[in-house]
């Protein structure tokens, strides 16, 4: 299972890429592991703000569906076109062409409160 130390990582296994005041979101290795295939990805959030740990969509596999949340404060400013076509790059490439939304960061201090690779690795081992 693959844990880049680049990123965040939530306790409802989403991931956080931050660059600059933009931040890009996906699901993790672990989740996408945990999910199984992957045939949609819902997110009808875009141009809304959303608040931290609220909904921003949802992905579906073969077997279930699964809340995604949001693991900081922001507005969706763009959803992974790809994912349209291609859902399946979540469980192909989750932390890559997998990506799910970019936001803003609405409350910079909320970064500090997202795990680390370490600390999200003893969660889910």
């Amino acid at each position: 299972m693959n844990f880049p130390e680049n990123l965040y990582y939530t306790k409802d296994h989403e991931w956080v890429r931050v660059e600059g005041d933009l931040a890009f979101i996906g699901i993790t290795d672990f989740a996408q592991h945990e999910l199984g295939d992957i045939v949609y990805v819902d997110i009808a959030s875009l141009g809304k703000t959303v608040a931290q740990h609220e909904v921003f969509g949802t992905v579906e596999a073969v077997k279930t569906v699964s809340d995604l949340f949001m693991p900081l404060s922001g507005e969706v400013l763009e959803i992974n076109p790809a994912l349209d076509g291609a859902p399946e790059l979540v469980n192909s490439d989750p932390y890559g062409q997998g990506w799910m939304i970019k936001c803003s960061i609405g409350n910079s201090a909320e970064v500090a409160g997202l795990m680390k690779a370490e600390d999200y690795k003893g969660l889910v081992h």
